[in-house]
This record gives structure tokens, C-alpha cells and sequence, in this order.
């Protein structure tokens, strides 16, 4: 009878042993991986526009032919017309906005304005804080003065007063040229044309300015009063300025500008305000 209690316990205690952990529990298979889960149309991110609906055209109103207030104080001038030719052809609003010139590249990249589109010439400077445009028009930097005068030459400046706008490629050109420290005063004004009639009156002797608004000035208003110096300070090109990284947008308007240029419309344009083609753009993307 003992040996069979003795028995019966050995194999109580084998039991409990295996139910301890004396021997490994076979491993559960790993659970499949979850499968992806692809982004539906309506989580993803809309595209961003190519161009805005409105382009709002940063410009100088006192600065004919480019851009300027008619006698009913409209906006109007070539760069206003070639601009909205540009919008019509991408659907899209002009909105041209006058501002302060002289600050015109913070009005740019705070954006304020989408383009500089007004006469902006294209320079080294320019082009490290912008995103410039090849050129589509050619001009020079001139010296306008009276007709009697006597002002002949860059050499007769000196002892002059000489005017042009602050801020202006005007500005670096004269500063550039050897008749700059010469003159008995060099004044430096907020816009354009408070200049003419300052030059007219006598007030100063001369205005450093682009050539495209000395021929549009003199024609309008100063023939027989007003010529410019054979000596031209400087030759130059305009340019659509856009902010750095916008290429986008750039691309847009400049391949808007390329087909006008192509059918003739910017022509038409140019003969409009400058009584012939004056247009060189050639687009580069």
C-alpha cells in the first residue's frame, strides 16, 4: 500500500513540474503585417495653382510711356497694356498696383505685389534679390536738358544742378559716369516727372532718366524746350522681376509673353507707344 501512495506522489510532483515551465511552450505564429493603407484623393494635398487668379503688377504711376495716370487718372501705358494682354491670354485678373519705387524690391519679396512689371531695369544687384526675366525691351540711361542751355556735352554739368530718382538705375548709372561729383547739386527725387517741371522752370539744369521716357516726355510735352545729350551714360534692358523661387509663376507669365510675342500682339503694343517694335524678348525657360 505504501509503495503505491509513494507512487501516485512521484507522479503528482512530475505533473506540477511540466505545468511550472520545465519545458518550453511552443511559439504562436507572428500575425501578418497590416497591409498599406493607400492616401485617398480627398486626404491628398491639392496641387498648388500655377498662377493666382489676380496678378497684382507692382509699378511706378509717374513713370511714362511704361506706366502712368492719364488725364481721367486711369492707369495706362505699354507695360500696363502688355501685362494685361499677358492675364487675358492666361485668364487671369491684372491688378495694377502703384507703389513706392524706391522700396520696390521689399514690396516684392514682403509680397505685396506679385511681379515688378514698369520699366525695371535688369541689373547684377537685381538679380541676386529677384528673379528677373530676360529682357523684352532695350533702352539707355540720357541726360535731358534745355534747349539753350548751353549744355552740351557730360563735361557742362559741372557746376550744375543735376536731378534724377532715388532708388533709380538713373541713380547707378550717373553715379558711374565721370561728370558724377562735378555738378553744384545733385538732387534726388521720389518719381520722375515733378523733374521735368522743375527742368522746365529752371529750378535744375538737368535730368539723368531712361531714354524711353525722354523721347516720350519731349515728344508729349517738351518739343522745341527740351533734347537729349548725344552722350548716353549707359545702355540697358527691362525686365519682369518676380521673387526668388516663384519660378512657377514665372514661367506662366513669361510663356504667356513668348506666345504674344509670337502672334504679333506685343508688337501691335510697342507700335501703339513707341510708333514701331521695340520688343527683343526671347524666352528662355
Amino acid at each position: 500500500m505504501k509503495q503505491i501512495l509513494s507512487a501516485v506522489a512521484l507522479l503528482l510532483a512530475l505533473s506540477l513540474l511540466a505545468a511550472c515551465g520545465g519545458a518550453p511552450a511552443p511559439a504562436s505564429p507572428a500575425a501578418p503585417d497590416p497591409a498599406p493603407v493607400s492616401a485617398s484623393p480627398e486626404a491628398s494635398t491639392p496641387a498648388e495653382p500655377a498662377v493666382p487668379e489676380k496678378l497684382i503688377i507692382g509699378l511706378d504711376d509717374q513713370f511714362p510711356p511704361m506706366g502712368f495716370r492719364d488725364d481721367q487718372n486711369q492707369l495706362v501705358g505699354f507695360d500696363i497694356d502688355l501685362a494685361k494682354a499677358v492675364c487675358d491670354k492666361l485668364g487671369i485678373e491684372a491688378v495694377p498696383t502703384p507703389i513706392n519705387w524706391t522700396s520696390k524690391e521689399g514690396e516684392l519679396n514682403g509680397g505685396k505685389v506679385d511681379v515688378l512689371w514698369n520699366g525695371l531695369t535688369i541689373t547684377p544687384a537685381r538679380q541676386e534679390t529677384m528673379l528677373m526675366s530676360t529682357a523684352y525691351i532695350a533702352n539707355a540711361q540720357v541726360i535731358v536738358v534745355g534747349k539753350d542751355s548751353g549744355i552740351q556735352t557730360l563735361a557742362d554739368l559741372a557746376g550744375k544742378v543735376v536731378a534724377l530718382q532715388d532708388g533709380s538705375s538713373a541713380d547707378e548709372a550717373y553715379a558711374a559716369c565721370a561728370a558724377a561729383g562735378t555738378e553744384k547739386e545733385l538732387v534726388k527725387a521720389p518719381e520722375n516727372i515733378s523733374l521735368f517741371s522743375d527742368l522746365k522752370i529752371g529750378r535744375i539744369d538737368a535730368v539723368v532718366i531712361d531714354k524711353v521716357f525722354g523721347d516720350y516726355y519731349i515728344a508729349e510735352n517738351g518739343e522745341g524746350k527740351l533734347t537729349i545729350l548725344e552722350e548716353q551714360l549707359a545702355d540697358e534692358e527691362y525686365g519682369i522681376a518676380f521673387k526668388k523661387g516663384n519660378q512657377q509663376l514665372a514661367n506662366q507669365i513669361l510663356g504667356a509673353l513668348d506666345e504674344l510675342v509670337k502672334d504679333g500682339t506685343a508688337a501691335q503694343i510697342s507700335q501703339k507707344w513707341f510708333g514701331e517694335d521695340r520688343i527683343i524678348f526671347q524666352y528662355q525657360k
